[in-house]
């Protein structure tokens, strides 16, 4: 266990203790740092930033070696006591402004793995005045649930799906975990804005501060891909009921939500239909959100004759495919999954540089560099716009201090 390593006692220096430095989470360990002479693989996160030759080099000589993240059952200790949970990661040094106070943001977290990084991504992303659902799968394992479950007891704001689902891939049952928690998050306290669902190996690309003024650019407007599906997708509905006055569109399952909408999809059958009719398509999360957005009279409608959205429009998500690497963005320089690149230290400038506000896929066990630098350069953005006060608000200058 945690105690057992001493952990608690070394933290407090967690700045100068060398085994922390690559981790966003002052609770890891990792092979590579028991190695003789471990100062030399410290990174410095401003020169990665900055495309430093030799700091994006001793990124790729950590990545060399045998890292080992913390277990289901470390975050779990880390969790088990609030207060001491709470200190040791600062979540009372988070800094925020009136500005974002009276914009609450909520989240729906779909997850089932890797509960570090479930929590770095909730540390990344959190703050006292929005609220969050956690979704997890009724398949995942013991450990795993108890370490969210702890999380949530650690936080008023942080709760648990009050339904679960046993989520299936391209399964109706992912669809129906979001809507759990978007049902959840309707019925809070919370006056929130805007809704953005993320799973656990999404990351933040903008502070807080920043997240509040693009969403209010908005405008009550919708942020999410939709296009009009190619043959191959069509395939997947070949045999099905006649489905009126819904314009299909096929996307991915991310999506930015106001509240007028999502309060709207919940008091609607026409929403209901869609539904019932979606439960027996393939991976309906794909087609759910973006073919509402287009449905006339809906909150934030997307007009049906206006052009596609793209995943490269819209700032939900940015997903790197390796079939389009070279084209529309650089090469991945971490590794692939299922075609999908997780990101490696050397794109940390251009995912900050790109406008997105989110990003997938993050794995520690690939590029623990990367997410120690994400979230510290997020930090330091935050405490920038905030410290340094100054901001641009239609046209006038608002300080913060």
């Amino acid at each position: 266990s945690i105690p057992s390593r001493n952990y608690f006692a070394l933290i407090s220096n967690f700045v100068e203790i060398r085994i922390y430095s690559l981790s966003t989470s002052p609770f890891v360990r990792n092979r590579y740092t028991h190695v003789k002479d471990e100062v030399r693989y410290e990174v410095n996160c401003s020169a990665i930033y900055e495309q430093e030759p030799l700091e994006i080099g001793k990124s790729l000589e950590i990545r060399r070696r045998d890292i080992i993240d913390l277990e289901d059952d470390d975050v779990v200790t880390m969790t088990s006591d609030c207060d001491i949970y709470q200190t040791l990661r600062k979540y009372h040094q988070k800094l925020v402004s009136r500005e974002e106070k009276s914009f609450p943001i909520a989240y729906s977290l779909v997850v089932h793995k890797d509960a570090i990084m479930v929590e770095r991504l909730i540390h990344a992303i959190y703050n006292q005045h929005n609220i969050y659902c956690i979704h997890y799968d009724l398949k995942s394992p013991d450990t795993f649930k108890i370490a969210m479950n702890n999380l949530a007891k650690c936080f008023s704001n942080i709760f648990i799906a009050s339904k679960l689902e046993a989520v299936e891939y391209a399964h109706i049952s992912r669809l129906q975990a979001d809507l759990n928690c978007l049902s959840d998050l309707l019925k809070s306290s919370v006056q929130w804005k805007y809704v953005i669902n993320l799973c656990g190996q999404d990351f933040p690309l903008k502070s807080n501060f920043e997240l509040v003024s693009e969403l209010k650019k908005l405008n009550g407007a919708n942020m999410l891909e939709t296009v009009k599906p190619p043959t191959s997708k069509m395939e997947r509905f070949t045999y099905h009921h006649e489905l009126k006055r819904v314009p299909y569109e096929y996307v991915n399952a991310y999506f930015v939500l106001s509240r007028a909408f999502v309060n709207y999809i919940f008091n609607n059958s026409l929403i209901e239909d869609f539904f019932a009719w979606s439960r027996d398509t393939y991976s309906p999360d794909e087609h759910f959100w973006a073919t509402l957005i287009r449905v006339p009279g809906i909150p934030g409608e997307i007009s049906r004759s206006a052009r596609d959205v793209s995943d490269l429009q819209s700032k939900t998500r940015l997903v790197k495919w390796n079939y389009y690497e070279g084209f529309f963005y650089p090469s991945c320089t971490g590794s692939h999954l299922r075609s999908v690149c997780i990101y490696g230290a050397a794109e940390l400038r251009w995912l900050m540089k790109d406008g997105h506000w989110f990003a997938n896929k993050f794995d520690s066990k690939v590029d623990p560099v990367l997410i120690k630098c994400l979230a510290e350069k997020l930090e330091e953005q935050q405490r920038e716009w905030i410290t340094f006060g100054i901001y641009v608000f239609k046209g006038q200058y608002c300080w913060y201090f």
